[in-house]
């Protein structure tokens, strides 16, 4: 069997040349390959293009590349985690090219399995697909998509072998399946390398054919960052957001595989039961999602889709992002809960930026939209100036539309039926009266 070059953190950082395109895997910080970023911070390699789903954060990670300047384009899907990233973008010191979560993994492995380009619903109708072919396939209107292809990547694994193969440790495959197949020259950093066969064949996520160089790189609590520990996350939670989480709640059903986005969705975790017979779905790469632990963070557990550490319940798995989306666009999640800026009468949603703010990320937002078998938008009715976020036309940039089932705020709830808007409930102690003066929208009424 081949035996893998394993070589420092510094002698792999110079085989990163200026002007390449840099395919990075993790999630946040989790499986993040901060040690090898860390030591091409320490290079004067310029002029990189940075593929990720985010720059990682503030002075750890791409975040060292981007404060040196060594970031001339990043490609990626949440870039708002870290706002030096929204700074450096707003000023035009780096270009940014912004693609739905699930896309970009997909273009990843697309460009890892040499296909060409591939059709998706997601972004279709959006401003992320202007310019781009489209076409209907299957009566729905499906975008273009390129693959993405490096000149290096550089990858996270939990455990190695001197083959090469990788294994990686819960939530921590993420985007680094897809990018160790997706370059040139791809160079992993593990916890771990043994001796080839120690490693179960049965347990491979990444053959060592993918794999050119190792570096044997322990991870330590200083380099996750916000998933360091489960005090670092901070929800707001008050009578009114649990009693539309209570609301959402009820919306479920036994069964049902649910993707909880950030705010507002996320307190309905706190509210479900084992007995409720819901299945927790995390974009990140995790089905069976249980409650945050009492202590501990992410070198202990998995983390969620908001880098917060999770624990796991019986039967849970772990997956790829890529396989994450296949599973969100091939209808495997019945319900998909998110939060909203504006919804309009015929079940537009807009969630994800708003012009001339410091925002700058999709994140997985268009594919559960338009993906999830049901969409449950949990907002507040008005903005902070009093404006009706319940709108005749969303006037922010879509994130899809006619997707959304039912929407749910601190007043009342609405259906939609055929794109049609109804009033089927009123929240505790709000009279319609008030419901009609905060929403802009035009609604039938067909209270429970």
């Amino acid at each position: 069997m081949k035996a893998i070059p394993q070589i420092t953190a510094g002698e792999a950082a110079t085989l990163v040349r200026s002007g390449d395109v840099l395919i990075v895997g993790g999630f946040g910080m989790t499986g993040n390959p901060v040690h090898l970023l860390n030591a091409l911070a320490e290079t004067g390699t310029r002029e990189l293009t940075y593929v990720g789903n985010n720059v990682g954060e503030p002075g750890l990670g791409g975040g060292r590349l981007l404060r040196n300047g060594q970031i001339r384009k990043a490609i990626g899907s949440f870039f708002t985690s870290n706002p030096e990233v929204v700074r450096a973008a707003h000023s035009g010191e780096i270009e940014v090219e912004l693609l739905p979560q699930g896309t970009l993994a997909e273009a990843i492995r697309a460009g890892g399995a040499g296909i060409g380009g591939f059709f998706t619903p997601t972004g279709a109708g959006t401003r992320l697909a202007e310019g781009k072919e489209s076409r209907l396939i299957d009566e729905r209107e499906m975008v273009l998509a390129s693959p993405v292809r490096g000149d290096v990547a550089l990858v996270r694994a939990w455990k190695a072998d001197t083959a090469g193969n990788l294994v990686y440790r819960m939530t921590e495959s993420n985007f680094n399946q897809a990018a160790a197949t997706a370059a040139r020259l791809v160079i992993a950093e593990a916890e771990q390398v043994v001796s080839a066969g120690e490693l179960d064949p049965n347990s491979i996520h990444t053959p060592g054919c993918f794999v050119d160089y190792l570096v044997q790189a322990r991870v330590r609590p200083e380099d996750l960052g916000s998933s360091v520990s489960v005090s670092a996350d901070h929800k707001r939670v008050d009578d009114s957001r649990m009693a539309m989480a209570r609301v959402a709640l009820a919306e479920l059903r036994a069964g049902d595989v649910v993707n909880l986005g950030v705010g507002i969705p996320t307190l309905v975790a706190d509210l479900i039961r084992p007995e409720h017979g819901i299945v927790l779905h995390s974009e990140n790469g995790m089905l069976g999602v249980g409650p945050e632990p009492e202590s501990g963070g992410a070198m202990q557990h998995p983390v969620n889709a908001g880098k917060i550490p999770v624990t796991a319940l019986p039967g849970s798995s772990y997956f790829d992002s890529a396989a994450s989306f296949g599973m969100i666009r091939g209808g495997h999640v019945d319900v998909a809960i998110m939060g909203g800026l504006q919804v309009d009468q015929v079940g537009n949603l807009a969630n994800w930026t708003v012009p001339g703010r410091p925002l700058l990320g999709v994140g997985g937002a268009m594919d559960l939209a338009s993906g999830a078998g049901r969409l449950i938008i949990t907002m507040s009715h008005t903005d902070k100036r009093g404006a009706s976020k319940v709108v005749r036309r969303c006037d922010l940039p879509l994130t899809a539309t006619g997707v959304v089932d039912v929407l749910i705020t601190e007043l009342a709830v609405f259906r939609f039926v055929e794109r049609r808007m109804k009033l089927v409930k009123l929240m505790p102690g709000v009279p319609q009266s008030q419901v009609a003066a905060a929403t802009e929208a035009e609604y039938d009424t067909n209270l429970d």
